[in-house]
């Protein structure tokens, strides 16, 4: 019996790229290694600049404008994807899924995500794809919108409870009034509270290295009471930075039921060899709040550092999202 199914913890690869889709994806597909992927603006900026994959599309393209050249590119890369994940998709309809973020020029327009959303999602034209929206006020409002009209949603940049429970929320309201079987993810990001925290932290004589676990199971606890079996937490940002941690920690330590963990493909290889297969002792809710009682006894102000996580991760996949766009138009 996999670890899937004795806990229903599914693991997705957070990379795309093309050649790496038509080799090592499928076969950690076909080694039932992952269950799903991910792709953000940051991915494909990576990939489509480094990769001479797209040089031959990329040259047909060039009489379009950069946004539309980028769509090009990236959906078909998406179709590829969704295509060879359809049938894990169709054994298990709460896996097999792969995510395309919305322009991320638009997260703070409702009207604009939504739009964008349902005309990706028709472009791509398969069950098994995910509409991904930042968790911004306008994001709430376009994961509700986008949900109801029967569109899988991943709603992404999640570093706070408060986000989690806004995301959870219209998650719910939107599958129920779907009628339908939409699935939908709330991606708590992980390393990244303690890449900001740490030297602080350890100043301050706190623990390092915890706060982004902690913080990402009371995450989890918030998302799990609406006890809406279609939407999953999903741990994201989980590589590690440095070499003071195992390179699978991230993962290790957040293996939950009905969860899902996102990684790069370098952290995949790493606990697959080394890492622990054990499902996680979850801290209980309670001590999840004691934990944040004692940060805030120690003057940390954790409001402080969910806002600047947001805007820094904001703003990194604009600039992403630019770069990538300035690049497609010789």
């Amino acid at each position: 019996m996999s670890l899937k199914e004795e806990i229903t913890y599914s693991l997705w690869c957070d990379f795309i790229e093309r050649d790496f889709l038509e080799n090592r994806f499928k076969e950690i597909i076909k080694k039932q290694i992952i269950q799903g992927a991910t792709s953000n603006p940051a991915i494909f900026e990576s990939s489509i600049s480094n990769s001479v994959a797209y040089k031959q599309q990329l040259d047909m393209l060039q009489a379009n404008n950069a946004k539309t050249i980028y769509e090009e590119l990236a959906l078909t890369d998406i179709k590829r994807a969704a295509f060879l994940l359809d049938k894990l998709h169709k054994n298990d309809s709460d896996d097999g899924f792969i995510s395309i973020e919305v322009d991320p020029l638009l997260c703070d327009d409702a009207a604009g995500t939504i739009e964008e959303g349902v005309r990706l999602y028709s472009q791509i034209n398969a069950e098994n794809v995910m509409i991904k929206v930042p968790a911004t006020e306008a994001g709430y409002i376009a994961m509700r919108e986008l949900t109801s009209r029967g569109i899988n949603v991943n709603a992404t940049l999640i570093f706070s409870p408060a986000q989690a429970i806004k995301c959870a929320q219209a998650l719910d309201e939107g599958i129920k009034d779907s009628n339908k079987d939409i699935k939908a993810v709330v991606s708590v990001f992980v390393s990244r509270l303690d890449r900001m925290a740490d030297g602080d932290f350890a100043l301050k004589g706190l623990q390092t290295s915890k706060l982004g676990i902690i913080n990402a199971t009371k995450c989890y606890h918030e998302v799990n009471k609406f006890k809406n079996l279609n939407i999953r937490t999903l741990f994201a940002s989980t590589g590690v930075k440095g070499n003071d941690l195992s390179p699978s920690y991230y993962i290790d330590n957040l293996i939950y039921p009905n969860s899902i963990n996102t990684a790069p493909l370098a952290t995949i290889e790493d606990w697959l060899k080394d890492g622990s297969k054990e499902p996680t002792h979850i801290m209980c809710e309670a001590d999840c709040d004691k934990y944040f009682e004692t940060l805030k006894v120690k003057g940390i102000k954790m409001q402080s550092i969910y806002d600047k996580l947001l805007s820094e991760g904001l703003d990194a996949f604009k600039i992403s999202f630019r770069e990538l766009l300035s690049k497609l138009v010789n």
